[in-house]
């Protein structure tokens, strides 16, 4: 191609771009039904991230919560225990 001019290659430019164009809305068209649960799974590990980053929070939430009602405190604190029993055994898995 190093034998083209200057107009040549302007073309060329433009072709280009409108194929990627047409490329982008297909992809963008294959993967929107995924858009929604992605953008929660997103979410999610923004929580997760959030959560990890402030034990003081969860831990005085905990606290209240043990406090006021203490049998669904421990329904929470063995269902928390299992998620993260089950969390460590994935992430040696991956």
């Amino acid at each position: 191609m190093s034998g083209l001019t200057l107009k040549q290659l302007e073309v060329r430019r433009q072709e280009l771009q409108h194929q990627s164009g047409l490329e982008r809305k297909a992809l963008a068209a294959h993967f929107q039904p995924w858009e929604k649960p992605l953008s929660w799974a997103d979410k999610g590990i923004d929580a997760y991230h959030f959560v990890k980053n402030n034990p003081a929070l969860w831990s005085g939430a905990f606290a209240v919560l043990a406090h006021y009602k203490p049998k669904l405190a421990s329904q929470v604190l063995a269902m928390g225990w299992g998620a993260m029993k089950l969390l460590k055994s994935a992430k040696r898995i991956i």
